[in-house]
């Protein structure tokens, strides 16, 4: 699985494990959002309640996802 890196709150660089898949629906909900990857997964990040910040991003765009089909 391919790591990508990201910087959280503009200060804390890491890397995060996410399947191809789940990281180019995560760079389009953050277009939609009118964010940037880094901004979206520091909102991620501030409000997850899963330790793993991978894991956090994937249900995100799960629920992100269940929302918006309703």
């Amino acid at each position: 699985m391919p790591k990508q890196s990201v910087v959280i709150a503009n200060r804390h660089a890491t890397s995060i494990s996410l399947e191809k898949e789940f990281f180019e629906e995560l760079k389009t909900i953050a277009a939609k959002e009118g964010l940037t990857v880094n901004q979206l997964v520091t909102r991620i990040d501030a409000e997850r309640t899963i330790e793993n910040l991978s894991g956090a991003i994937r249900v995100y765009i799960l629920n992100y996802l269940k929302r918006r089909a309703d």
